[in-house]
């Protein structure tokens, strides 16, 4: 075994992937909420050209159903 393996099935290496874990799941929330007032901020006629209601908003959120305005 390397150092490093030794190290990931130690209880630090169990906290370091908690921590990524975590780390994982707070940016993912952001993406969902980048997503969500993205398309909260848009009008009806521009949600159902993406064939979308304004019903649709937090399941596309979540699902990751979201238009890039550059």
């Amino acid at each position: 075994m390397t150092v490093f393996s030794l190290l990931l099935a130690s209880p630090v290496g169990r906290l370091i992937r908690l921590a990524a874990s975590f780390l994982d799941a707070v940016l993912e929330g952001r993406r969902i909420s980048e997503r969500y007032e993205r398309l909260s901020h848009m009008t009806p006629s521009e949600l159902t050209r993406i064939g979308l209601t304004r019903n649709d908003i937090a399941r596309a959120a979540v699902q990751g159903l979201a238009p890039h305005h550059g």
